[in-house]
């Protein structure tokens, strides 16, 4: 059975779509299955495809991408395993509207690598989407090796 992991930001235009269509990708790579869907702690894009920032960045890197904006429902608090915050203001929204019987592992999504957060690219250029792309490929990679049980600590989401 896959493991189902979701990936969260503000939009659901920019950094989680880009960590959805990464994290799927590492894991055909490496051969784990693991089912990703990504969504916003805001509803401000919902119907919209990714920012065609975000679209660049993942055909630069031979990534797949499809995605249609959401934002988050409290019924994905226990249909996904993983749900991985990409910095601490939307990890704190996400446990603000946790219901009391979420099953799901809330995190920030870098805690799993370097504790660091995944800076929003929005207002800036191009180079602000390299970097959310690079920190998504490393944090994908630390967590399928949580989840293939190769390594036994994470870093503590503070």
């Amino acid at each position: 059975m896959a493991v189902k992991v979701l990936c969260v930001c503000l939009g659901n235009i920019c950094r989680s779509p880009l960590a959805e269509a990464v994290l799927a990708h590492v894991a055909k790579e490496r051969g784990v299955d693991v089912e990703v869907d990504s969504c916003g702690t805001a509803g401000y894009h919902v119907g919209e495809e990714p920012d065609e920032r975000t679209v660049s960045t993942c055909k630069k890197h031979g990534v797949p991408i499809d995605h249609e904006a959401r934002q988050i429902h409290k019924s994905d608090f226990s249909t996904f395993d993983y749900i991985l915050a990409s910095d601490k203001t939307n990890l704190a929204n996400l446990e603000r509207v946790k219901p009391t019987n979420a099953t799901a592992t809330v995190r920030l999504f870098g805690s799993y690598d370097d504790g660091k957060e995944i800076r929003d690219p929005y207002y800036g250029g191009m180079s602000g989407f390299e970097e959310c792309y690079k920190q998504c490929v490393r944090y994908s990679n630390a967590l399928l090796d949580e989840i293939e049980g190769k390594t036994g600590r994470t870093r503590s989401a503070m």
